[in-house]
């Protein structure tokens, strides 16, 4: 299995991959990144961004990611396609497998390989994700301004998300699988006490109704085999998320839901030389714009831990 060294070797291509590189270049650390498996991360398949600053009339989220791509090659970062498939994080230089063919040995490594969006696995989901669908209300509520909307989900992230859409939407249905919801006490209190929340309980979702864009959504009682359509214009999945950090976990500190964990207010991992940035270190926040920033703090890190180890 052939190996190349290289300086810093960034993993992943979302904002944070991108905004790594763009600094890292910028640095004189001459970056190497990885797409992954996904060019573009979880943007790529997003339709219209309207919140993220300097696109004041929106952009598509895959034209965004194009201009960030390449904006980081103009700065002279080597973009490549291939998918990190195993790590060695116990000897120096750090190595990383790509592809299961070739071994990169790296001074640093910059990981931002991000989140999945956890789905229902219906195909009416997938054929309408972006025309309707969305796993994010933050980013795609907007879009529903005074229109009836629908939620899945039983967590705090659904009840947030059906929280902030009953600001701006009309009416929200949330569909709750079980009798109860996961959802701390407090928030399942607001979702309880907020007029225009409708709960369906133990139901489940059967299919999204539409042929171009959401027009309904079908569930059933799991208690009485009633079966009802609501007339919705958006169908958000809030179920949760999964990180990209299978390939990490035998080396890297990890919360219990697989986020890779980093010192507060830095993107250092419990290893030296490996820094974390994205999604794949954030369940709070999970925007472009928060990741753009992590992944800038995350060169800047690299650069200073590659200078006091004289590698820089």
């Amino acid at each position: 299995m052939s190996t190349e060294k290289v300086h810093c070797l960034i993993i992943g291509s979302g904002p944070a991959g991108y905004t790594a590189a763009i600094y890292a270049s910028r640095a004189g650390l001459n970056p190497v990144l990885y797409q992954g498996i996904q060019p573009g991360g979880q943007l790529t398949i997003t339709t219209e961004v309207e919140n993220y600053p300097g696109y004041p009339d929106g952009i598509q989220g895959p034209d965004m990611m194009v201009h960030f791509e390449n904006q980081a090659r103009r700065m002279g970062a080597d973009i490549r396609y291939g998918l990190a498939t195993k790590v060695d994080f116990g000897v120096r230089p750090l190595k990383v497998e790509i592809d299961e063919e070739k071994w990169i040995e790296a001074d640093s490594v910059i990981i931002s390989t991000g989140a999945s969006a956890k789905w229902l696995g219906i195909e009416s989901e997938q054929r309408l994700n972006g025309y309707g669908v969305s796993a994010c209300a933050v980013c795609d509520g907007f879009f529903f301004k005074g229109k009836e909307v629908a939620i899945v989900g039983a967590g705090d992230t659904a009840a947030e998300e059906a929280l902030y859409l009953s600001k701006i939407c009309s009416r929200v249905h949330m569909i709750v699988r079980r009798d109860e919801m996961r959802a701390s006490k407090v928030m399942q209190e607001r979702v309880k006490n907020t007029a225009n929340i409708n709960l369906y309980w133990n139901s489940e979702t059967e299919e999204v109704v539409g042929e171009k864009n959401v027009s309904a959504v079908r569930i059933r009682n799991n208690k009485s085999g009633a079966v009802q359509e609501i007339p919705v214009s958006a169908f958000f999945v809030a179920i949760g998320h999964q990180p990209n950090s299978d390939i990490f976990k035998t080396w890297l500190d990890m919360d219990e839901a697989g986020y890779i964990k980093t010192v507060p207010g830095t993107s250092k991992t419990n290893i030296e030389g490996v820094f974390a940035a994205g999604d794949v270190q954030d369940k709070v926040y999970r925007q472009a714009v928060t990741a753009a920033g992590s992944g800038c703090m995350a060169a800047l890190d690299a650069e200073r831990y590659l200078g006091e180890k004289g590698l820089h």
